[in-house]
C-alpha cells in the first residue's frame, strides 16, 4: 500500500511539474488600472481591453523570448496612495517584470516613486500631466500623450477661432491643473489678446451648477473642460442645460479627449452636440500594419470602433515586450537601457524615446492628434467633422454653430 501510494505521488508530481514550469515561465507585467469609484472606470476598462488585445497578438506570435505573456492587475481607484500601494504590491509580492496600465496622472505620479526605488521599468501608458516627464526618472517611459502638446494644439485652433474670451473648468488634478497652466501659458504667447481664466472644480463633486450659472452673465466666447468623466459628463450636461454651450454665443471645447469614450452619447445626449475636441484617433488616421491589427482584432470583438486608449494600451505592452525581446532579459538594467533605444514601429506611427532630460523626456515626443466637432446626437468617431490631423491643416471655417 505504501509503495503503490509512493508511486501515485510520484505521477502525480511529475504531471504538477510541467504546469508549474508553464505558469513559471510567464513574464508577469504588471498593470495599475481603475477598476472603481473614484478613478476613471472607463478609462480602467478601455485600457485593459487594450492590454488583453496585445497579449493575444503577443502569444499569437510565440510570446516574448518563447514564453507567454501574464498580466496581473490591481485596482487603483484612481487615488495616488491605492496607485503606490498597488505598485508596490505588484514588485515585491507577484515579482512582476515591468508595469504598464497607468492612465491618471495624480497615481502615476506616485506609482513612479515606487518604479524608481525598486529600478522597475514603469511605461506610462495615458498620463497626460507634464510633471511626470519633469522628474526625469531613468525607469519611466512615456507612451502616453502630454498636457503641453495638447496646450499647443487647442492654442492654434483657439487663435485660429479669434475668440476673445475663454473660460476653462479644471479638475483638481495633476493632469487637469497642469493641462489649465500649460494652456495659459500657450496662449499667452500664440494668443495674447485672448482673455483666459481658468477655475477648479472637485471632480467628485455632484452638481457643478454653482460654477457653471456665473457665465450667463459672463457670456465667454468658449468654455473649456479639462475633466475626465463621469465629471465630465456631469459639467457638460449642466452647461447645456443652463442654456450655456454650446450655443450660437459659446463654444464648447473639450481637452480630455472624452468624446470617443464608447458611453459618451449615453450620457451627454444633446449636450455633445456641436462640442469640439481634441483627439488622438480618428479612422482616416494612417495606421501601420500593428495597428491594423489591433482594430480589426477589436472590432471583431466589440462591434465598434475603438478608441485611442486601445491603440495607447497595447503599445504599452508592446513596447516592453519588444525591449525584452532586444534585451534577451528580463533583468530590470538591460530592459531600461533597450527601451531607451527603442524604435519601434506602433499603432499609430514610430515610436522613439527622446533621451534629453526635460518635458520631453523618454516621451514619444511627436504624437499624433486631430481636431473634430460632433455634428449630430449620436454621431460616431468615423462620421464627425474632422478640421485637423496629420497631413491635414487646420480649417476652422468648416466648423458649424449650434443651432440654439
Amino acid at each position: 500500500m505504501n509503495r503503490r501510494r509512493l508511486l501515485l505521488t510520484l505521477i502525480a508530481v511529475a504531471v504538477a511539474w510541467p504546469l508549474a514550469a508553464t505558469a513559471q515561465d510567464a513574464i508577469k507585467i504588471g498593470a495599475p488600472i481603475s477598476m472603481s469609484p473614484p478613478g476613471s472606470v472607463t478609462q480602467g476598462k478601455e485600457v485593459r481591453d487594450g492590454l488583453t488585445l496585445a497579449q493575444q497578438i503577443l502569444d499569437k506570435r510565440g510570446g516574448v523570448l518563447g514564453r507567454k505573456i501574464e498580466i496581473l492587475y490591481e485596482d487603483t481607484q484612481g487615488i495616488p496612495e491605492k496607485g503606490r500601494a498597488a505598485v508596490e504590491k505588484l514588485i515585491t509580492r507577484d515579482k512582476v517584470v515591468a508595469i504598464v496600465g497607468e492612465h491618471a496622472s495624480s497615481v502615476t505620479l506616485a506609482d513612479i516613486e515606487v518604479a524608481h526605488r525598486y529600478n522597475i521599468p514603469l511605461m506610462n501608458t495615458n498620463a497626460w500631466s507634464d510633471a511626470v516627464r519633469l522628474k526625469g526618472y531613468p525607469q519611466v517611459f512615456n507612451r502616453a500623450n502630454y498636457n503641453s502638446r495638447v496646450a499647443e494644439a487647442m492654442g492654434e485652433v483657439i487663435a485660429k477661432m479669434k475668440v476673445k474670451n475663454v473660460v476653462a473648468f479644471a479638475e483638481n488634478t495633476d493632469y487637469g491643473t497642469g493641462q489649465a497652466e500649460a494652456m495659459k501659458k500657450t496662449l499667452a504667447r500664440v494668443a495674447p489678446d485672448v482673455k483666459f481664466t481658468s477655475r477648479v472644480l472637485d471632480r467628485a463633486a455632484k452638481d457643478f451648477t454653482p460654477a457653471v450659472l456665473p457665465l450667463k452673465s459672463e457670456k465667454p466666447d468658449m468654455v473649456v473642460t479639462i475633466m475626465i468623466p463621469p465629471a465630465s459628463y456631469l459639467l457638460m450636461n449642466q452647461l447645456y442645460e443652463n442654456g450655456i454651450a454650446p450655443s450660437r454665443q459659446t463654444w464648447l471645447y473639450d481637452g480630455a479627449g472624452v468624446a470617443d469614450y464608447p458611453e459618451f452619447w449615453d450620457n451627454v445626449k444633446d449636450a455633445g452636440v456641436g462640442l469640439l475636441s481634441f483627439g488622438l484617433y480618428h479612422p482616416q488616421m494612417t495606421l501601420s500594419p500593428l495597428g491594423k491589427e489591433v482594430r480589426t482584432l477589436y472590432m471583431e470583438q466589440h462591434k465598434r470602433e475603438p478608441n485611442r486608449l486601445i491603440f495607447q494600451a497595447a503599445d504599452s505592452l508592446f513596447l516592453v515586450a519588444d525591449a525584452i525581446t532586444r534585451a534577451k532579459s528580463t533583468e530590470a538594467d538591460p530592459v531600461i537601457k533597450a527601451l531607451r533605444e527603442t524604435r519601434f514601429e506602433g499603432s499609430q506611427g514610430t515610436v522613439t524615446f527622446e533621451k534629453e532630460q526635460g518635458l520631453y523626456f523618454q516621451t514619444w515626443k511627436n504624437i499624433p492628434y486631430i481636431t473634430y466637432q460632433l455634428t449630430a446626437k449620436g454621431q460616431q468617431l468615423p462620421d464627425t467633422l474632422l478640421i485637423q490631423g496629420p497631413g491635414i491643416e487646420l480649417s476652422v471655417d468648416k466648423l458649424m454653430r449650434p443651432a440654439r
